[in-house]
């Protein structure tokens, strides 16, 4: 970690507290402006952002320049840092992007650095991988995915299916977590990669000492934590509580 970093990534899995990280990174002014950028389900959305009016198209190179600029501007957010937020499901696609981008160089991390400069990258996971399938569920079947600390929505999409315990549901999700949390240790391994690894828990339980934490391991002051205060709202409540229990106590049963 010789190299002062220009760009930070921040590598994590649905329902583990990115959302909250990065709305306080952003709030420090000084560290930019994560967010995923590289989300295949996004592309369009950032692109009429943006105003980019060709057509989607990673394997296109013109629109490749215009994106990866567009993207770099969004994510540094006026300061000097690019911040950039990636979810396992897009691990494969953004590294095979930028692939294309930058062929005849040796590995992803190289790729990451030849696209941002000098890259940090941190590893926020979430260890009660029963609970991060519940908060997945039930914000797929209410769509509301994030609020802010007064109640109101922060990010809410149509909802994708009845509301109700399904505990067949949740086994599923809780498998595809734990495929999606074994393959970042691998990738970071194969390419040489050594995060600051961060959990969910701690963030959620201690968000300034977290982001500070953050702050220091991208080569900014950790005292700019300080006056942050978290910018979303915890959606866990009794009903999570009961899944939680119920699930726990079948599978005992079982």
């Amino acid at each position: 970690m010789n190299d002062t970093p220009h760009a930070y990534v921040l590598c994590s899995n649905p329902r583990s507290g990115t959302t909250l990280l990065c709305n306080m990174l952003a709030q420090t002014g000084v560290a930019g402006r994560p967010d995923s950028f590289f989300g295949a389900q996004h592309l369009a959305d950032w692109c009429a952002d943006w105003g980019i009016t060709e057509a989607v198209d990673p394997d296109d190179a013109h629109f490749t320049e215009k994106y990866f600029a567009a993207m770099r501007r969004e994510g540094q957010g006026g300061t000097a840092l690019f911040g950039l937020r990636l979810m396992g499901p897009d691990l494969g696609s953004a590294c095979a992007w930028l692939g294309r981008r930058h062929p005849g160089l040796p590995d992803d991390a190289a790729r990451f650095a030849a696209a941002f400069g000098p890259v940090r990258f941190i590893y926020l996971s979430r260890t009660d991988k029963l609970a991060e399938a519940v908060s997945y569920l039930r914000a797929e079947q209410s769509g509301l995915w994030h609020s802010r600390p007064d109640g109101s929505a922060l990010e809410e999409l149509p909802p994708a299916g009845p509301p109700g315990y399904d505990a067949a549901a949740l086994t599923r999700r809780i498998t595809e977590l734990q495929a999606l949390d074994a393959a970042w240790p691998v990738w970071f391994d194969a390419n040489g990669i050594a995060p600051l690894r961060l959990s969910y828990e701690d963030l959620s339980e201690v968000p300034q000492k977290t982001l500070a934490q953050v702050l220091a391991f991208i080569g900014l002051d950790p005292g700019c934590a300080a006056d942050i205060t978290p910018g979303t709202r915890k959606l866990a409540d009794a009903t999570s509580a009961a899944w939680i229990a119920r699930y726990r106590a079948e599978a005992g049963r079982a």
